[in-house]
């Protein structure tokens, strides 16, 4: 391979993939099928091996096409990091940052400092994308986020991570009000698995936990979504229990909607914190955000003491 590889022939290709043809990928960048086609066998020539096999049905890719693509994702999101990063060098007037969180942070800390972001940084376009820990570390990996908020149990030994433990608080059981469970005392294993438990995914050291604490339940979880609003709906409208932090429940504790259990804390609730990859510069807009959710929590922190 002796000639230089262009972007834009890295851009298409990719597009092909994604869009699983010629015509559909050349319509979404703009670009005609003959030349699309061009651009991707000019990139074959330059590297000197097939990266599709054709006459297949969709786009199926060589091995070397595999190993391409996979650089190329990086090579494009890292083109796009070097852009934004230069627009906001200066004074944080333009550019984007891309933030994930999982559903608890998702629920109060990651949205308060958003607004606070936003205000001082109205130039800059916030996007967060809430998933479970495992998708975000799988779009920090590939460079689609520039940091996550999230439960750190399964995170914190990862060699490609950098992670800063932020809070752990308890999670207490709740149900709707007027559930028969509702204002009873002295529950008892019995009494919760007469009825589904309502869930997030659990990271695996809390999964273990729950299923000593509430010894019998098979399956643990009945219900399981990773959406923090749809969740609390479901328990809501149903005779679901759940669990979560008490400062998540405050609102709708006041409101008369939810109730607590009686039942211990469960420990140790939620423990999520703040995640980076490891070699990777952040840019001026990241670390920005980063002092600004430190604050947020510490804040928080002093206020539950």
């Amino acid at each position: 391979m002796s000639q230089p590889i262009d972007l834009r022939a890295l851009r298409h290709f990719v597009a092909l993939v994604e869009h699983q043809g010629f015509i559909r990928a050349g319509e979404a960048i703009g670009l005609s099928q003959p030349a699309l086609t061009r651009s991707i066998q000019n990139l074959e020539q330059r590297l000197g091996c097939p990266l599709i096999i054709r006459g297949g049905k969709g786009v199926e890719l060589t091995p070397q096409g595999q190993l391409v693509l996979e650089h190329a994702k990086r090579l494009l999101a890292g083109s796009a990091a070097l852009k934004n990063a230069l627009q906001q060098f200066n004074d944080l007037e333009s550019g984007e940052l891309l933030i994930g969180a999982g559903p608890f942070p998702a629920a109060r800390l990651v949205p308060a400092t958003m607004g606070r972001f936003n205000r001082q940084h109205p130039g800059v376009a916030l996007k967060l994308v809430i998933q479970h820990w495992e998708e975000l570390r799988e779009r920090l990996l590939a460079d689609t986020l520039e940091l996550f908020v999230a439960d750190i149990r399964e995170l914190e030994q990862d060699p490609q991570l950098h992670v800063l433990p932020l809070r752990q608080n308890p999670s207490v059981l709740f149900c709707r009000a007027g559930h028969p469970l509702a204002n009873k005392a002295g529950l008892n294993n019995a009494d919760l698995n007469t009825y589904p438990l309502a869930s997030f995914r659990l990271p695996q050291p809390v999964h273990d936990y729950m299923s000593r604490t509430l010894a019998g339940r098979e399956p643990l979880i009945n219900l399981e979504c990773d959406n923090l609003d749809v969740l609390m709906r479901l328990v809501r409208h149903s005779d679901a229990l759940s669990f979560a932090t008490r400062d998540i429940l405050d609102p709708d504790l006041a409101r008369g909607e939810l109730v607590l259990l009686d039942w211990p804390e469960l420990l140790p609730g939620t423990s999520y914190g703040l995640v980076t990859r490891v070699g990777r510069p952040l840019s001026p807009a990241a670390r920005a955000f980063i002092r600004l959710l430190q604050d947020e929590n510490r804040q928080r922190l002093s206020a539950a003491d």
